[in-house]
């Protein structure tokens, strides 16, 4: 968009200057004051258009280390500007109307050479209203609009020089002057309306119903529970939004991204010059126990895993039951220490829990690859197996050997009428007794019916 503007704002320029040269050129031979300083409007017209044009330009360039959400605020910058010329310049055209209304009727009269010059004029500046007009609506921009309003009162302008041309020709002296202050007092007026909108611009007011809408585009989003803060800018074209949402404390990271970027693309999709930033947070307020324990835990340093949490009430306490999983290698000191500062973490966070039973099991990384089959383990654990009678059948072995741990995979068929609980308790006996035979080994047992 910025590329296009400075297109527009170049043909505007080019425009506007060739009415300087003929207006000063047919002003100067038909010896008109109102064509000659309407030709000096112009130049000045054209130096505006230039200043917005280079604005514009700068606007284009990519963020930088010093300039980290881009150069689009050199535009407003730049509107500013051409604003606070159209102030200065309608001032000047209520105070020479006036002045003029008080001074004698002029000596010499312009002929048609003046309002020729006047009327080329005219088709530049219905040119300009029309080219920019259609290029505000179809990109917008600061520049634009403050060219456009130059072009008007160019327009205006022009209209007054050969209306005071035609009136003085006729003897009325001071109709122009009298439609030369009409138009400085309009002018005036759009100049502080432009002048103060590209001002707030520069002080980043943003509208709070654009912020409410980021708002609840983000609250209805799947997965998000709250918005908190929400800051915005705008710089050029875009809109930039630092949106904080809260999320579920046992979301997962992964889980908590994919809500993000269901956020960012919800508010792309509404507000396309939007630049959005997702900052999220933890919300623990309806979340159970049992996953606030399950992250307290987790979040420990020396802790590999945690499974198995539970948490009751009785006699009015509560409670909590968790498996934590420490690396093998370490002794039980150490491993008492990572436990007593779970307990503490929780009674902190968790103050409802009166106490944490935290049962510690050793844990052991499990290579992604294994290389060599143990045919004589595997024989080995299928007379283990052997001994009970309520394996109906023995499946898959599999004992895979990598470095000085053996990864074993096991599937048996129990009777399909018994209970988990007992599935349960064989399982972990059968495991327990591999273990006890065979060092290092990580046990895996599929139950299935028989």
């Amino acid at each position: 968009m910025f590329v296009q503007r400075t297109r527009v704002l170049q043909i505007s320029l080019l425009a506007i200057f060739s009415a300087f040269l003929v207006e000063l050129i047919f002003g100067l031979i038909s010896n008109s004051l109102a064509l000659i300083t309407d030709s000096i409007h112009a130049l000045l017209d054209s130096v505006v258009t230039l200043v917005l044009l280079l604005a514009a330009r700068w606007a284009i360039k990519p963020p930088d280390a010093e300039h980290t959400y881009g150069h689009g605020k050199i535009e407003s910058l730049g509107g500013l500007i051409g604003g606070i010329a159209i102030f200065l310049i309608a001032c000047y055209f209520i105070y020479e109307s006036i002045n003029r209304l008080q001074s004698p009727p002029p000596s010499v009269l312009p002929g048609l050479f003046a309002i020729i010059g006047g009327l080329y004029t005219i088709g530049i500046d219905f040119f300009r209203i029309i080219l920019l007009r259609r290029s505000i609506k179809k990109i917008g921009g600061a520049t634009l609009k403050a060219d456009f309003y130059h072009a008007f009162m160019d327009l205006g302008s022009t209209l007054v020089a050969i209306i005071g041309i035609v009136l003085v020709s006729y003897g009325l002296y001071f109709g122009d002057f009298v439609a030369a202050l009409i138009l400085g007092i309009l002018l005036a007026g759009l100049s502080v309306k432009l002048v103060y909108k590209t001002a707030l611009d520069l002080t980043d007011v943003i509208s709070p119903e654009l912020v409410k809408k980021v708002r609840e585009i983000s609250v209805t989003t799947e997965g998000v529970i709250n918005a908190g803060p929400i800051l915005m800018r705008r710089s050029g074209d875009t809109i930039f939004a630092d949106v904080t949402i809260s999320l579920r404390g046992d979301t997962s990271f992964d889980k908590a991204h994919e809500i993000s970027d269901s956020v960012e693309e919800n508010i792309k999709n509404k507000i396309p010059n939007a630049s959005t930033t997702i900052h999220f947070e933890p919300n623990w307020k309806d979340v159970p126990l049992d996953a606030k324990i399950l992250e307290i835990a987790k979040s420990i340093e020396g802790v590999k895993g945690v499974h198995n949490v539970s948490t009751h009430k009785t006699k009015g306490k509560s409670f909590s039951n968790l498996h934590v999983m420490v690396d093998r290698e370490i002794n039980l000191l150490s491993a008492h220490k990572i436990s007593e500062i779970i307990e503490q973490k929780i009674q902190e966070q968790i103050p409802e829990i009166s106490h944490a039973t935290i049962h510690l099991e050793p844990f052991v990384t499990v290579p992604e690859k294994f290389h060599i089959e143990d045919i004589e383990t595997e024989e080995k654990i299928k007379t283990i197996l052997e001994r009970y009678s309520d394996i109906k059948k023995i499946g898959r072995i599999l004992s895979l050997k990598f470095e000085n741990i053996l990864k074993i995979d096991i599937d048996c068929s129990f009777d399909k009428d018994l209970s988990i609980e007992k599935v349960h308790d064989l399982t972990s006996e059968i495991e327990h007794i591999i273990r006890a035979e065979i060092n290092n080994s990580v046990i895996t047992i599929h139950p299935e019916p028989y």
